[in-house]
């Protein structure tokens, strides 16, 4: 049975491992929202199909569907990829599903955090999204996991951490008026490492530009293991992104993790700068509870929102240059791994996000 705590986990000897290490599995949702997805989202569900085949090769994957949606999609994923009909407003499983914490006696639990849809009434982009906030109970619950809920509003895409007490994070996501500001930067560290099991917090200004989730972590940073960091990087000054690079930089150079060790960083070479065609805008239903997209409007593109799995790395391509470069670096950082590469992408970047903000990955128990 499936408890909802009231202890903290820290306390309770349970930490967040890094996205590197074991799975047990990867929950998805499926897009069909028609003022978030074009085309009622027909083309990003063929996307959706080809990452649920790739990660499937290494971790089982769980694909939640809405009734409406459940025969189409049924027929679409391979046979075995599990589906389960769920109630969703959206399909951004980073961040609406629960972020697992495990323990030295191989016992997994997870911890809800509360969402708004990246800013509910200030700048939000969707409405409604009471039903993501259930979704992390409602993964918890199927896999008879107990549960804490936090007492702030978070999403894992914006949220890195080593699985040996450290957690990366930026300001700009956090610490923003339409999420956690009330509590200020020493709670909100406070909270984070009591809510994650860790014990230090690396807190980056921003995050990427043009990134609709008011800088998540994962368009420019993460763990590849303990110690060692991939960021996204250009050489370019006139590059919108430069001055944010270089800035992240010099303070994860100049910072150690929480086991007191200098990081290694890596730098992988960003895409090109990419917008909405008219022809994309134009597949969009409008109204009032979607965030406006048109013609022209910038798009964050990032090699970092990559899925890790136990033998797999699924990565976003864009027909860039830097694709087969991104690859590259990936099968040097993880050798036991097979990269693979996914195509258009794009699909999902026209929502507001990538591989990593639509797969949660739940983590194996593990005894130490």
């Amino acid at each position: 049975m499936a408890r909802t705590l009231t202890s903290l986990p820290r306390d309770d000897g349970f930490r967040c491992p890094g996205e590197f290490e074991p799975k047990a599995g990867c929950w998805l949702g499926w897009p069909q929202r028609p003022d978030v997805w074009r085309n009622g989202g027909k083309p990003a569900q063929k996307v959706w199909v080809d990452i649920c085949t790739a990660i499937a090769e290494s971790d089982p994957v769980t694909v939640c569907v809405s009734a409406e949606q459940y025969a189409n999609a049924r027929s679409m994923l391979p046979a075995h990829v599990r589906v389960l009909e769920m109630t969703v407003n959206d399909s951004w499983f980073r961040d609406t599903g629960p972020a697992w914490l495990l323990n030295a006696q191989g016992e997994v639990r997870g911890v809800d955090f509360h969402f708004n849809a990246y800013g509910g009434f200030n700048g939000g982009i969707y409405f409604p999204w009471d039903k993501d906030d259930q979704i992390a109970q409602k993964i918890l619950e199927a896999e008879r996991a107990d549960r804490y809920r936090a007492p702030f509003i978070a999403e894992m895409g914006g949220i890195q951490c080593d699985g040996e007490g450290t957690v990366l994070t930026t300001e700009q996501c956090l610490l923003n008026a339409n999420r956690n500001a009330h509590l200020g930067k020493e709670e909100m560290t406070r909270q984070l490492l009591d809510y994650l099991g860790a014990s230090k917090v690396i807190w980056l200004p921003r995050g990427c530009k043009f990134d609709e989730t008011d800088g998540h972590i994962d368009d420019l940073a993460c763990f590849v293991r303990p110690g060692e960091v991939v960021m996204q990087w250009s050489d370019d000054p006139s590059d919108p992104q430069y001055e944010i690079y270089q800035e992240a930089y010099a303070i994860l150079a100049a910072t150690t993790d929480a086991q007191g060790r200098s990081l290694k960083i890596h730098k992988m070479h960003a895409p090109a700068p990419l917008v909405w065609s008219a022809e994309e805008a134009a597949g969009l239903d409008h109204g009032d509870a979607a965030m406006a997209r048109v013609a022209g409007t910038r798009i964050c593109a990032s090699y970092i929102n990559y899925y890790v799995g136990n033998s797999v790395v699924v990565v976003p391509e864009f027909g860039d240059p830097n694709d087969l470069p991104a690859q590259q670096l990936l099968a040097d950082l993880f050798p036991q791994h097979r990269v693979i590469g996914i195509a258009n992408t794009r699909e999902i970047l026209l929502g507001g996000g990538n591989i990593a903000c639509i797969t949660s990955p739940q983590y194996a128990a593990q005894h130490r």
